[in-house]
């Protein structure tokens, strides 16, 4: 038996009263909800450091990319086409495929990763991130996150979110909101300590 299976046999076997399990129905029913997702999903990602941008018909997303990381020479991402619209972009910025390298180790210097964005959650700025790549530190190495999420998948809080959230084949996911912060250090605010410096979340 393992250490953590000890650890839990032994809470199990201490465990005095036992309670049932809460009913949310009712903080589900009073959840917050938005009358415009686009508006509130991007007022609240400015708010955590981050940018939303709303893709237009019209927009050329390697373009809209390229303007707001110029200097990224870098770029991972295993996406090769998007839909915007009634047609189809192909992801041509990304330079390499994050599963080519042979340890996430050599993922260290990425200026930039194109990732898929599945659900938006207006309350907070979260996008969740299922895992579609083998070397998930590609999310939390690179420099800076563009995520790609369509428009259609913002609901307005957590409750809705977890309902459709997906571990997928590798059993991973991640709530990102924002780039990476911390205020642990004498209470000042530091962007990008542990993870991306920059998140862009382009909805199409």
């Amino acid at each position: 038996m393992s250490s953590r299976e000890d650890i839990l046999q032994n809470i199990r076997r201490n465990t005095r009263v036992r309670y049932e399990r809460p009913d949310l129905t009712e903080l589900e029913e009073n959840a917050l909800t938005y009358p415009d997702k686009v508006t509130q999903f991007c007022a609240i990602m400015k708010q955590m450091g981050g940018e939303a941008v709303v893709l237009t018909s019209e927009d050329d997303i390697n373009e809209v990319i390229k303007s707001r990381y110029p200097n990224a020479k870098r770029v991972a991402s295993n996406m090769k086409e998007v839909a915007t619209g009634e047609k189809i972009q192909l992801i041509t910025c990304a330079t390499f495929h994050p599963d080519d390298v042979a340890s996430p180790a050599e993922l260290d210097g990425t200026d930039l990763a194109v990732v898929d964005g599945r659900i938006g959650v207006c309350e907070n700025g979260a996008v969740w991130l299922q895992q579609d790549v083998e070397q998930r530190a590609v999310y939390f190495i690179s420099e800076a996150l563009v995520i790609l999420l369509d428009r259609k998948n913002l609901v307005n809080n957590m409750h809705e979110a977890y309902k459709r959230i997906d571990t997928g084949e590798y059993g991973y996911g991640v709530f990102v909101s924002g780039p990476s912060k911390t205020a642990d250090i004498e209470q000042a605010l530091v962007m990008g300590a542990h993870g991306p410096r920059s998140v862009t979340v382009i909805l199409l």
